[in-house]
């Protein structure tokens, strides 16, 4: 397997003056913003956060910023791996913006701008179309760098646009979603390879620069006008230990997923709560149980929490309660196209993922648009739900079921800014530094 950490840059000078920075002066670093002391403390909190992980690589952007944020995180490692400048992580270019303020941006240049925010696949400025060519820059990068580093660790430092165009060509995600990944400054993502797969461990995790933000969550948008949801996976099961196959039989939480859900609600005990779902099932209800009580005295547990059998997790049929020794005994062949091929299989006297998908969208639709303005939810579920509901963000169907990693108790963040019937934002994903003090998930991998 091949491990990615991307970073984001640190907060820099024209970030503050809410100034379009882009590629600009490419060749004149002299005239290129630079990191500001909050930038410089949140690439240092960022080397502290990394400083255990051994990097076999590391690939900066050569603009300014970057390479400034790159040497504070390496100031916190014992070993500094090779680094390399790749000018493939270059920010977005935005020639003809760059150096504009954000308003002066929008008042004068309306088309682009409206094109910018809201179609990311049509943006034009000028004879290019920006956006695209990131992308393709971005598929570049992947193209010219993955082979090198079969079962390497390697470090991305780089900018908004260019890691979420990284994180989108690397998923299969398109263009017109652009905009539904957060990064912000210092956020740390992960991305896992492996035989030609990519799968998303976690994105835009701020958790190590709590001293700055007073929050472990990357902070609302100034132009949020719309719902917040914190999405959980309950807690451990001794079934997810034994990498037994669970579905819809109600195993219990474990004392660990007991300790998960315990610590997972003084994660979430500053968030303001205003309603929480869970699936029925006792697992989810446990986890959400233990986070509401006794940290958001507003909710009552046994009146306020929505119990949707919608949320259920999947139904494995004759799989469930086997181990994976028994599957590929019993049932020759499936558990593999379930591993590679997970679109296709139908659990023999349970669901496919057509029917998951059907039913959750249903269930997830019906939270967002019953949620009022400026409210924050907490919904808890299982593996294969969230999976779920996080590919409909994107826009992706079925086969993109294992995209996702969703540990045990950990967090994402969903927020639609603008109300329910417009597109979403992944603040961050799956974050669960909460219960193992590291930024990559340690929760066990167990079965569903």
């Amino acid at each position: 397997m091949t491990r990615v950490i991307l970073v984001r840059h640190g907060e820099s000078t024209s970030n503050i003056a809410g100034i379009v920075q882009g590629r600009g002066n490419l060749n004149q670093p002299e005239l290129q913003s630079t990191l500001t002391a909050k930038g410089q403390q949140q690439a240092t909190l960022a080397g502290k956060a990394l400083k255990n992980i051994k990097f076999d690589y590391a690939y900066v952007s050569p603009l300014v910023r970057t390479q400034q944020t790159a040497a504070y995180i390496f100031q916190e490692f014992q070993t500094v791996p090779k680094a390399i400048a790749d000018h493939n992580l270059c920010e977005i270019d935005l020639e003809l913006w760059e150096g504009i303020d954000f308003e002066k941006v929008r008042l004068d240049f309306p088309v682009a701008y409206e094109q910018w925010q809201n179609q990311p696949d049509q943006f034009k400025l000028g004879d290019r179309y920006p956006i695209v060519d990131l992308f393709a820059q971005a598929r570049d990068f992947w193209q010219e760098t993955l082979p090198k580093h079969p079962n390497d660790t390697i470090l991305l430092v780089g900018h908004s646009g260019i890691n979420r165009a990284l994180i989108c060509t690397a998923l299969g995600v398109e263009i017109d979603s652009y905009h539904c990944l957060q990064q912000y400054n210092c956020a740390i993502s992960v991305l896992n390879f492996q035989q030609g797969q990519a799968q998303l461990e976690s994105v835009n995790v701020v958790t190590h620069l709590e001293p700055i933000l007073s929050s472990y969550l990357p902070p609302l948008k100034k132009n949020h006008q719309g719902v917040r949801i914190l999405l959980v996976r309950h807690g451990e099961t001794d079934w997810n230990r034994q990498k037994r196959f669970q579905g819809q039989i109600d195993v219990p939480l474990n004392p660990k997923g007991e300790e998960q859900a315990e610590l997972t609600g003084k994660f979430l005990a500053n968030i303001k709560i205003d309603c929480a779902f869970s699936s029925s099932m006792l697992r989810p209800k446990q986890t959400a149980i233990k986070i509401l009580d006794p940290f958001h005295s507003n909710l009552d547990v046994l009146k306020d929490l929505v119990l949707s059998d919608r949320l259920r997790e999947i139904s494995h049929g004759k799989w469930e309660g086997k181990l994976e020794a028994e599957i590929v005994a019993e049932f020759p062949g499936e558990l593999q196209r379930w591993q590679t091929e997970p679109q296709v299989v139908q659990m023999p006297e349970g669901e496919n993922l057509d029917q998951v998908w059907q039913r959750v969208a249903e269930a997830w639709q019906e939270i967002i648009r019953s949620v009022p303005v400026g409210h924050t939810a907490l919904v808890v579920a299982h593996d294969a739900v969230n999976k779920a509901i996080l590919c409909q963000v994107f826009g992706l169907g079925t086969e993109y079921f294992w995209t996702f990693k969703q540990g045990n108790g950990g967090v994402s963040v969903i927020d639609y800014p603008l109300g329910a019937e417009h597109l979403p934002i992944l603040q961050t994903m799956n974050v669960t530094s909460h219960i193992s003090e590291s930024i990559l998930d340690q929760t066990v991998a167990g079965a569903l």
